[in-house]
């Protein structure tokens, strides 16, 4: 029997100058876990003078998680937050009732030609804490455990794995790894969640001998640990966990009920928000026809 339960193709989304594959949500799979989207930005490369420039914008029931394979962004959010974010290092920003951020690529980056390579992923939060207060926390990369098995290296990047738990703080059982791998090597995944999927950035990994093409996000079944190998150097990131329960999305919105962002869709419309410090920009609520979906969406 195949460890592998579903193999997803992202779609592909234009970010205004560069590509994201987008794996979550998908109509045949939207979440793993409490994660509830997933976005591979990159990697993009910038002339001097351009960058990203992703404008105000809100969130409301969920936490962000940015991580960086390369380059670097500025996060600047509705709490007067203002953070620069590096390779290594993660941004967990908790929307709660309610936050703005905006991401931009410095000013120093500008100056020359510039890439960026990052994962960017959201979380469902529990539903007990949907409505607490926003919160932002910066997690430098010596935040994060590291470990090599085997010419396998290992950053444990969110959440708890193997016996060693990351320093970003979490809110339901999750985990999050960003799996690194020479030529001919091999790592035992357990099944100590009962959600987990592999995203491979590269090509030349395989799960339990079957070929995982690059840029696929593959949901393993659950009951069995997984061997995830490479013939070649190649990495992928690995990550799961326990459901929070059935989410509705709308835009940049999620919520486990879909009248809460119905009220956050009129909210954003009417200037309630609180604003981003520095930030004049902002994205417009889009019209039903422009979004993916034109009411809120069951994800489950």
């Amino acid at each position: 029997m195949s460890s592998i339960n579903q193999i997803i193709k992202p779609h592909l989304k234009d970010l205004g100058g560069f590509e994201a594959r987008r794996c979550l949500p998908q109509e045949e799979r939207q979440m793993v876990g409490p994660f509830i989207f997933f976005d591979h930005l990159g990697p993009a490369v910038f002339p001097a003078g351009k960058g990203v420039d992703v404008r105000p914008h809100p969130h409301i029931n969920l936490a962000t998680v940015t991580y960086l394979l390369e380059g670097e962004l500025l996060h600047r959010d509705s709490l007067g937050t203002v953070q620069e974010i590096k390779p290594g290092a993660v941004n967990w920003m908790s929307a709660g009732t309610g936050i703005v951020h905006s991401e931009r690529s410095p000013e120093e980056s500008r100056n020359r030609d510039a890439t960026l390579h990052a994962i960017q992923i959201w979380v469902a939060l529990p539903n007990e804490r949907e409505e607490t207060a926003p919160w932002f926390r910066h997690y430098p990369k010596d935040n994060l455990p590291v470990w090599d098995v085997n010419g396998v290296t290992i950053t444990l990047v969110v959440g708890n794995a193997f016996n060693r738990a990351s320093k970003v703080e979490t809110v339901s059982p999750m985990f999050y790894l960003d799996v690194q791998l020479k030529p001919n090597t091999e790592f035992a995944l357990p099944d100590f969640f009962s959600e987990r999927a592999v995203y491979s950035i590269t090509p030349g990994l395989s799960i339990d001998g079957e070929n995982l093409e690059q840029h696929q996000l593959a949901v393993l079944n659950s009951g069995s640990e997984v061997k995830i190998s490479a013939n070649t150097e190649a990495r992928c990131i690995v990550f799961g966990g326990e459901s929070v329960g059935d989410r509705y999305k709308w835009w940049n919105l999620v919520s486990s009920r879909p009248e809460r962002i119905e009220q956050a869709k009129q909210d954003w419309k009417e200037g309630k928000f609180s604003k981003v410090p520095e930030e004049d920009e902002f994205i417009p609520l889009p019209a039903d026809e422009d979004t993916e979906y034109s009411k809120p969406q069951a994800l489950s």
